[in-house]
């Protein structure tokens, strides 16, 4: 699923080309492009003009010049294009805007039809006027309402492991699977520890390790795996050449050289270092435990990737 780098990539592409432009035809082709529970009708924003491209966590929307805004999600395959106009309409368009640019038009594409649009009403909070449904989604840790304390605060007291407080997103947004793992790997924190028992020390460094791997991902074009993550361009990002813990199960730890582990809790999947990641208040396992259980040798530091 697209993460904060992802959004924010397709973000900076969208608003150099919308802002200033006003939206001339919309079309939708299929039920679940629109956000189940949406009551704006989606032709509401015909004739709006695009003021900015926004974004909180995951969500991202135009800030139009009217009272509404037109939100989109990406779920886990959308992608928002600035395609050709005289391009083939792709297999799994769902939607279509046409903004009265004589040679691209937007389009959204989502294999999976779990992301969405919706027109949205904005609601004021704390945090200024935001679409409502996103209101009650967090800063995340770019943002300039971020309080480090006050997120320390929320995360230690959640009776939670702390791999599913970094995903909540209604405590700090913008983090899923991917730079949860990567960025406890950083920081040397297990997964399952519970979120109550890190110190404030320990959780400084978990958030110093997410601004560092979305950063670097950032200045890559965000993660992909496949072709269902791509940016406004159509080129697929390529941070995962760089990722040191998420998808490497069974592979060398980048730092000491033990393997990679999988584990399953919550119904996601977490890769940690076990020798480097050590579970708090329990006894790391021996390496000639640890060899009998994998059957094979685990490499030395000297043999470990840099």
């Amino acid at each position: 699923m697209p993460e904060l780098p992802e959004v924010e990539t397709v973000r900076r592409g969208l608003e150099p080309w919308l802002t200033g432009k006003r939206i001339r035809q919309v079309e939708i082709f299929h039920p679940r492009a629109l956000r189940e529970g949406s009551t704006i009708p989606f032709d509401s924003i015909i004739g709006a003009r695009i003021e900015r491209v926004d974004r909180r966590g995951k969500f991202l929307w135009f800030v139009l010049d009217r009272d509404i805004a037109l939100v989109g999600h990406l779920g886990m395959s959308g992608q928002m294009l600035a395609s050709p106009r005289k391009a083939q309409p792709e297999k799994h368009l769902r939607a279509r805007i046409d903004f009265g640019d004589k040679k691209r038009e937007f389009r959204f594409i989502d294999q999976r039809t779990f992301g969405w649009l919706s027109v949205e009403s904005l609601v004021s909070n704390n945090y200024g006027l935001l679409p409502e449904c996103c209101s009650h989604i967090a800063p995340d840790i770019f943002s300039e309402e971020f309080d480090e304390r006050e997120v320390i605060a929320k995360v230690r007291g959640r009776k939670v492991e702390i791999k599913k407080a970094l995903l909540n997103q209604e405590i700090l947004s913008g983090i899923g699977n991917i730079y949860a793992d990567e960025a406890l790997w950083h920081a040397k924190i297990h997964p399952e520890t519970p979120a109550s028992k890190l110190s404030e020390i320990e959780l400084k460094a978990i958030f110093k390790a997410v601004r560092r791997v979305m950063r670097s991902a950032l200045k890559q074009g965000g993660t992909s795996f496949d072709d269902l993550y791509i940016n406004v361009n159509g080129e697929s990002g390529y941070f995962e050449v760089s990722l040191r813990a998420y998808g490497r199960e069974d592979e060398p730890c980048r730092r000491c050289g033990t393997f990679i582990r999988r584990i399953t809790f919550a119904n996601r999947s977490s890769h940690f270092c076990p020798k480097c990641q050590r579970k708090k208040g329990v006894k790391a396992r021996s390496r000639g435990k640890s060899r009998a259980k994998w059957g094979r040798k685990i490499p030395s530091k000297r043999g470990a990737v840099r």
